[in-house]
């Protein structure tokens, strides 16, 4: 494969400046994820950090990084592979790093094709599974097409650790991503953030307690930042901050957003809007699902278990009813024709052995029967010819 493109090289090496965050990750987690051998290509000595590598411009610190190792790998035929691999504290760590790797390398996120989310570039192919992100790429002297990384990729993240198998929600309960005009960018750091929006003051109010995430995307000239908090105490108290910081920079003649709106758990800002109703218009498109979750022990779960064995017992009865009834209609429809059968069958046989005369002699008086077979029959008034009495 060919060596990298220039404009990706000056990526590269950007590992000199996350070292600085990654001097204290140990390698050991990440390295027992990398083995020594992948399909055909076997591993050029152990596992070993760091390694020059595209990773975009925001820190390891920014996404939860804990371990990080990378790996050469060779084949018969001298063609090599670069896999490096970073464990992550979080899957939505994980997608938020990949969501960094595509806005620098200007690449679409799939899904579907490696793990669970996949950026293809020219000659590298990055994904995340679980909590762990995978760059993989070609030497000089690595796989001639794509689809040869594709297949190796697929090998390998065969062997990592499931994971949900979906991107994180929030993600969805963006407005259509077809109106939107960039990928959106995840953030699990109120730094991340910072990095994704910079020059927004009012982002320095916000606290990202508990697992507190956010989601970033551009709709035209708008771009719209969603921060979901875990609980609804976390969502109440950064909405205050962010009303009384919003007065203050006003006061000041700092930037603000063009609209900011409290929806559920999530603070919603639209900034650089042409206006504020086109800002407000894009706000009532965000999804927000609720979903309540009790630290301690659910108050309320007798009367819903109770609600619940009602419903159900309710349905089962009805259930049997309904089965009793079909069974029974069944049943007695079943019977009558059977009983409608026999009834002509035997009336059928009673008919072809019907005499009227019940089997008895017959006598012929009124010559009017058939002499065909008039063996049993007595003659007509005449007397016989052999009879002695007759005169």
């Amino acid at each position: 494969m060919h060596l990298l493109p220039r404009k990706l090289l000056n990526v590269l090496m950007l590992l000199a400046a996350s070292a600085t965050a990654s001097a204290g990750l140990s390698i050991s987690e990440a390295a027992k994820l990398l083995p020594g051998k992948i399909g055909s290509f076997q591993a050029v000595g152990p596992a070993k950090l760091p390694l020059p590598t595209l990773v975009d411009a925001t820190s390891l610190v920014d996404v939860g990084v804990v371990s990080e190792a990378g790996r050469v790998y060779r084949d018969e035929h001298g063609s090599s592979i670069v896999v490096r691999l970073l464990q992550l504290g979080s899957e939505s760590g994980a997608y938020a790093f990949l969501t960094g790797i595509a806005a620098e390398t200007k690449e679409t996120i799939k899904t579907g094709v490696v793990g669970t989310a996949t950026v293809t570039g020219l000659s590298s192919i990055s994904f995340y599974k679980g909590n762990s992100f995978v760059q993989l790429w070609g030497t000089d002297k690595g796989p001639a097409t794509q689809e040869e990384l594709l297949q190796i990729s697929r090998a390998f993240a065969g062997t990592l650790p499931n994971g949900d198998e979906d991107v994180p929600v929030l993600v969805k309960h963006l407005p259509s991503q077809e109106q939107s005009n960039s990928m959106p960018r995840y953030a699990v750091t109120i730094t991340g953030l910072k990095r994704i929006v910079p020059a927004q003051p009012i982002l320095d109010v916000l606290t990202f307690e508990g697992g507190t995430e956010a989601v970033v995307a551009h709709y035209g000239l708008s771009q719209l930042v969603i921060v979901e908090f875990t609980t609804p105490q976390f969502s109440i108290d950064n909405d205050q901050r962010v009303a009384a910081k919003i007065q203050e920079l006003k006061g000041q003649g700092q930037p603000v957003p063009t609209a900011y709106r409290r929806v559920g758990n999530y603070s919603v800002f639209v900034f650089n809007a042409p206006d504020e109703k086109s800002a407000n218009q894009l706000i009532d498109q965000v999804k927000y699902e609720q979903v309540v979750q009790w630290l301690g022990d659910d108050p309320h779960l007798y009367e819903r278990l109770q609600r619940y064995l009602t419903q159900t017992s309710a349905g089962v009865l009805m259930a049997v009813l309904k089965s009793s009834g079909v069974s029974l209609i069944l049943c007695l429809g079943i019977g009558a024709l059977i009983g409608t059968l026999l009834f002509r069958h035997r009336r059928a046989q009673k008919a072809a052995a019907y005499s009227d005369a019940g089997g008895a002699v017959r006598l012929n008086l009124d010559q009017l029967t058939s002499t065909e077979k008039s063996d049993g029959l007595l003659g007509s008034g005449t007397a016989s010819k052999s009879d002695p009495d007759r005169p």
